[in-house]
């Protein structure tokens, strides 16, 4: 059970200061979720289509929260994120034996697109290139489809610098 408090939490009262963070977290994956990226997006509706596209919200937010100096909430915000994939692949019936590679490949996953994904939203790097290869995997994808979620990744862009850090950590990912 990853996110039970320690031993040591309840015995002195003190509470999972990730706690603070389900309500970002919680908006990242239901819209991670949203019908359009799947239907409009052409993302695959498969583990790995809900996992790029989930991954790619969440790279938004932490690129976000990295601008706004707040290190400490990304940690916890990563932390979140690593616990639900543990979750899920238990879930899928991956044993304890191999999750750890799992979550390992999932981690340098998030890392990898957010340096892409960093590069596109900040550095004038191609965001539809970083789509076709991150998101899509490399698949030949309509350019309609490619361009609907780099539209509406970018008005996510654009909504989020707008966010204060206490609007983000409530959940609101505009």
């Amino acid at each position: 059970m990853p996110n039970a408090p320690s031993f040591l939490q309840r015995l002195l009262g003190r509470s999972d200061p990730r706690e603070g963070l389900a309500p970002l977290y919680r908006a990242i994956v239901d819209e991670g979720r949203r019908p359009h990226w799947y239907l409009d997006g052409a993302v695959p509706d498969t583990i790995d289509g809900r996992f790029d596209m989930i991954v790619a919200i969440l790279a938004q937010v932490l690129i976000r929260l990295e601008q706004q100096g707040a290190a400490q909430d990304s940690a916890w915000l990563t932390e979140l994120f690593v616990d639900d994939m543990d979750g899920q692949l238990r879930q899928e019936g991956i044993g304890d034996v191999v999750v750890g590679k799992h979550v390992g490949r999932m981690m340098s996953a998030l890392g990898g697109r957010i340096s892409a994904y960093r590069a596109a939203l900040t550095g004038g790097a191609d965001l539809g290139e970083a789509l076709r290869r991150n998101l899509y995997r490399g698949a030949a994808v309509p350019e309609q489809a490619v361009a609907h979620v780099e539209g509406a990744l970018r008005e996510r862009w654009v909504r989020l610098g707008c966010l204060s850090r206490d609007a983000l950590l409530a959940g609101d990912i505009g």
